[in-house]
């Protein structure tokens, strides 16, 4: 039997990811794995992902090939394979609970950031490698643990103002990049199952409709409107994630 609420959750998840791949809607590509936790476990999630998430990265990098800005790139990648590393010490230790009650806390926190928003109030920072790579290791480790490494790594590169399609260019390269080293730890983890692989297969295209949509529409509509209700939809839904996260780690043996 079709799960409906399934497919419907999955499919608005997957085009949001590839919407935010395009460089249409940011860190919009952070509600995935929070979204799908409401319908499947949040590892089980994460694992999914993957595949579709690298499919989307290879057609980004291409499209923006010849952007990026490597300097920026080399300060971030060191911290975040130190990054990737720790969220897998880190996964084999936490249970699915904590993994949720992570990911809500994740998404509250930085939902919360963007809406405020507390990163245009801070003073401009230099490209220092040790700022970066700080950064990049959070990357690293929120990205591996649930796919939300947008937020931290955009606290370092935001306020580097570079040209938008540099910072999109460098932002597709750092996620292929960290996504390309997830592969072989979750593959030891038991994330890349056959079922969650199947699933990949059916939402890859979906993905990449997200990112054709995305780049279509990237310069002939405004996303300050879509920005507010989206992210004030995500809050939400982080609170939500969150509270599941709270009863499952701490009155899981309630009643």
């Amino acid at each position: 039997m079709i799960d409906y609420t399934f497919w419907a959750v999955a499919i608005v998840a997957v085009l949001l990811v590839g919407l935010s791949k395009s460089g249409l809607v940011g860190s919009m590509g952070m509600v995935a794995v929070p979204l799908l936790s409401l319908v499947m476990p949040a590892r089980d999630a994460t694992g999914m992902m993957l595949p579709v998430l690298l499919a989307m990265d290879a057609i980004a990098v291409w499209v923006y090939r010849k952007e990026a800005n490597w300097h920026v790139l080399w300060i971030m990648l060191p911290g975040a394979l130190v990054g990737t590393i720790l969220g897998w010490l880190l996964w084999s230790i936490v249970t699915d609970a904590q993994v949720l009650l992570a990911v809500g806390i994740i998404t509250v926190l930085f939902m919360l950031d963007a809406l405020l928003p507390i990163r245009k109030r801070l003073p401009d920072t230099p490209p220092s490698r040790v700022w970066g790579g700080l950064w990049g290791a959070v990357a690293g480790i929120t990205s591996f643990i649930s796919h939300t490494g947008g937020p931290p790594f955009q606290i370092y590169t935001l306020p580097l103002r570079m040209a938008p399609t540099v910072y999109a260019a460098t932002t597709a390269f750092f996620f292929a990049i960290v996504n390309t080293m997830k592969l072989v730890p979750f593959f030891f983890l038991g994330t890349l199952s056959v079922s969650n692989l199947e699933l990949s297969a059916i939402l890859i295209p979906v993905g990449l409709i997200g990112v054709a949509i995305g780049v279509y529409l990237v310069r002939r509509i405004s996303a300050k409107a879509f920005y507010t209700i989206a992210y004030l939809l995500i809050l939400l839904l982080g609170i939500k994630i969150l509270y599941d996260g709270i009863m499952g780690v701490f009155f899981a043996g309630a009643a």
